[in-house]
């Protein structure tokens, strides 16, 4: 491809892109750099490199991942005594096993906006906790949303998903829209948290949080110590999942919103 046509595609002089070439035109900006990327035709990797040599944050115009990997689900079923589910970058759960189920709720019959937990945490009715499963660090979970998502709409500027998730936050939340305005960037993590359940009582554990970055999704395990309480009450919960049923347990491998299918 000649300099002539990159610089067409990518909206700017041909004289620019030459200085860029060269290294004689000042730092381009991030907006710049994404266009040169799609002129090019770069790969996600090579876009992000580009990014990098340029001293610039990554512009992405894509769509998040909701599709699981295989392997992850499959990690999910073999987890003993654990429960676990896997988290997009909306904070939408897109996987889960019967003792996550049994411990939060039963992710299975919801409709994809009722499954993500930045809804679920701002959006419930005014005075109770039900959609945040009774946990104890509730306001601690709201800030982390709230930062989960700028971070997430900075990668994904172009994801209607993202956008209008964020944009229906803001307008029906009074308690997001003041976190959003304050523009936190980092947060303590939270290593344990008590959840109130309406059978087992508290359920106290330990929760660790992996990332999954070729998807750019998180893996959230609740587990706790042998012989405590939270382990007993796991125990219980584990008791009563499989006396329910087997659950639903995983949302549709794509961005859009069909109905959930079982996993085998």
């Amino acid at each position: 491809m000649r300099r002539e046509e990159v610089a067409v595609l990518a909206h700017i002089s041909t004289e620019y892109y030459v200085r860029l070439e060269q290294g004689r035109a000042p730092r381009p900006s991030g907006d710049v750099l994404a266009a040169v990327a799609g002129a090019l035709r770069l790969t996600g990797a090579e876009s992000d490199h580009l990014h990098v040599l340029a001293g610039t944050a990554p512009n992405r115009t894509g769509l998040h991942r909701r599709d699981v990997r295989p392997s992850v689900l499959a990690l999910l079923e073999r987890l003993p005594q654990t429960a676990g589910f896997v988290l997009s970058a909306a904070c939408e759960v897109l996987a889960w096993n019967d003792l996550a189920a049994a411990l939060m709720e039963d992710f299975g019959p919801l409709a994809p906006e009722e499954r993500n937990l930045a809804r679920r945490a701002f959006l419930r009715p005014q005075g109770t906790d039900t959609a945040l499963y009774g946990v104890s660090d509730a306001p601690e979970f709201r800030l982390n949303v709230v930062m989960q998502l700028h971070a997430t709409a900075a990668r994904y500027p172009a994801d209607p998903v993202v956008t209008g998730l964020v944009g229906e936050l803001r307008d029906g939340s009074p308690d997001f829209a003041r976190l959003w305005e304050r523009h936190d960037v980092h947060a303590a993590p939270t290593l344990t948290k008590t959840f109130r359940h309406p059978t087992a009582g508290d359920v106290p554990v330990d929760c660790d949080t992996l990332a999954l970055t070729d998807r750019d999704q998180h893996l959230v395990l609740f587990t706790a110590p042998p012989g405590s309480p939270g382990a007993e009450a796991l125990a219980l919960l584990g008791v009563l999942g499989a006396e329910a049923g087997r659950y639903p347990r995983r949302a549709p491998a794509d961005n859009a919103h069909p109905r959930v299918s079982r996993l085998e």
